[in-house]
């Protein structure tokens, strides 16, 4: 829905006074809960809340009303009370799907047991809606995860692959299951049992390529493409993923050959991996070339950081106005107590239960969370999800003037909103690759405990550093600038900004770490 289809605040203001001056009809409720389903569709859940509440006390709990109101809490991101909406919503009618699914979701981001609440979603489902029971399935697996039962999801996911082998998600979900719980060796095994069944399937040969290539095994990958071919013939889909084998485990020679050969294909996968070839051949204002149409496209956060190292080996001033470290690197002390922060300690260690990180995370010798951890439920995460937005709010408030073309810059800064938050833990040696977040708008840490000096070692060990390039690109650019972590220090910077953290002799390095989120067009 366009935003300019969705009732304006005045209009919302107005249904709550005329909720309040009478006894509600039929008509008028039912013009109410329309208004609000628009006003949702535009991801404006914060603007209607007033409004369900008033409706829910005025014309009493219906399991339509509670469930809008659950789904309009979730959009403001208050998950405690999105969840007593729809328990109470539930209530009132037990045998709808969608219903129980979105209160299953709420259970699994609050960090409650969620496997059976998904399951139970899935049995009521009628027949005909096979995606969203997958997804259901899918969903109880990683929960069982979550609760401790590894065991108990990778059943639930090999059963329904023994009945759907083309079942692409239950792959991918399965993969990353075994690979978390230290059963590396044996991570993509469903994928040529199920090719034994479906030979022809040339997206799953690409899912299983994709595993390989995800950690790096690129003998691997090579051979599932050569697999992959002669069972499906050649395309310009293995001959994407071949190029990405070539340019990023691949002799320069092969790399150029592939470029050549792949000249026609389109696509931002394509050419991000033309960008980063021609960065590490030297040639950086064709790189830059490149890369900058697509900073206009859906992709822009993936582009933006590479355009940023293009230009500084170009010396183009375009770089500093992108990165402007000095005015958009930022530290903040924020108000807990050491008390508090080893409480949130304790808390967090509790949650690092994987035993390895996923394939796709910066983490080398340590672990990382699953969820948003800042959307739990306990009350720690909530005091410090509070305390941390109050800091971005500050963050915000002294940014400079608004940038249309600027992909931190440019964009709505009235509504902040958690993209995506988790904890790192990391052991002596441990340290972040250098990496961006190309979902983020604003992204930060949080020191919650750190080795001593004489464990941390000597400046900047542990550290987190800026603008350094991935080494594998072999750039000679010095990082902008190095930030010493101290427990209690958040640190806020562009999630386009390149970063990572250096090794630390040992102990237990603990942070929580987020992205706030682009912001969707205004309503009104």
């Amino acid at each position: 829905m366009r935003p300019d289809a969705a009732p304006s605040s005045d209009t919302l203001r107005e249904l709550q006074r005329r909720l309040g001056r009478a006894p509600p009809t039929p008509a008028l409720v039912a013009e109410v809960l329309a208004q609000i389903q628009a006003r949702l569709a535009v991801d404006d859940g914060e603007a209607v809340v007033p409004l369900l509440e008033t409706l829910v006390k005025r014309a009493g709990a219906s399991a339509e009303a509670l469930s809008l109101l659950g789904h309009a809490h979730r959009q403001a991101q208050s998950l405690t009370a999105a969840g007593r909406a729809f328990a109470a919503a539930r209530r009132l009618d037990g045998t709808d799907p969608m219903l129980a699914l979105a209160a299953a979701q709420t259970r699994y981001q609050l960090g409650l047991p969620a496997a059976e609440a998904f399951l139970e979603a899935g049995r009521l489902l009628p027949p005909g809606r096979e995606e969203i029971r997958l997804a259901a399935l899918s969903n109880a697996a990683q929960a069982r995860l979550s609760e401790g039962d590894a065991p108990g999801g990778e059943a639930l996911l090999r059963a329904e692959l023994a009945k759907r082998p083309d079942w692409l998600e239950g792959h991918r979900v399965l993969s990353r299951l075994l690979w978390v719980s230290g059963r590396a060796g044996e991570h993509d095994a469903s994928f040529p049992t199920a090719l034994a069944a479906v030979p022809g399937l040339r997206s799953l040969w690409l899912a299983w390529f994709q595993s390989a290539a995800q950690i790096r095994d690129w003998d691997r990958a090579r051979e599932i493409l050569d697999r992959a071919e002669a069972a499906c013939g050649h395309g310009p889909d293995l001959m994407a993923a071949r190029l990405f084998v070539a340019t990023e485990g691949g002799t320069p020679d092969e790399a150029g050959r592939l470029m050549q050969e792949t000249a026609e294909l389109q696509g931002d996968g394509v050419t991000l991996c033309r960008v980063r070839a021609l960065l590490r051949q030297g040639r950086a204002a064709e790189a830059a070339a490149m890369a900058l149409p697509g900073t206009t496209g859906p992709s822009a956060m993936t582009f933006w950081p590479y355009l940023s190292l293009a230009w500084r080996l170009l010396g183009d001033d375009r770089a500093e106005w992108l990165d402007g470290p000095t005015r958009m690197i930022r530290t903040l002390d924020l108000g807990l107590d050491r008390r508090e922060r080893e409480g949130l300690a304790d808390l967090l260690r509790h949650l690092h239960t994987l035993e390895r990180p996923y394939a796709e995370q910066s983490v080398r010798g340590g672990t990382q969370t699953d969820r948003s951890i800042l959307l739990r439920g306990e009350p720690q995460l909530q005091r410090l999800r509070r305390h941390l937005l109050e800091g971005v709010a500050d963050y915000v408030a002294g940014l400079p003037a608004m940038d249309a073309g600027h992909p931190l810059l440019g964009l709505r800064r009235d509504r902040l909103r958690i993209a995506g938050s988790w904890s790192v833990r990391l052991a002596g040696q441990g340290y972040n690759v250098a990496h961006t977040h190309p979902v983020g708008w604003i992204s930060a840490v949080y020191y919650v405990s750190l080795p001593p000096p004489e464990q941390m070692g000597p400046a900047p060990a542990g550290w987190i550093t800026f603008g350094a390039p991935p080494p594998e690109l072999g750039l000679s650019l010095d990082p902008y600038a190095q930030v010493e972590p101290r427990p209690g220090r958040l640190v806020l910077f562009p999630s386009h900004m390149w970063h990572g953290t250096q090794p630390f002799s040992d102990g237990e390095r603990l942070v929580v770490a987020f992205d706030l989120q682009r912001h969707p067009a205004r309503v009104d």
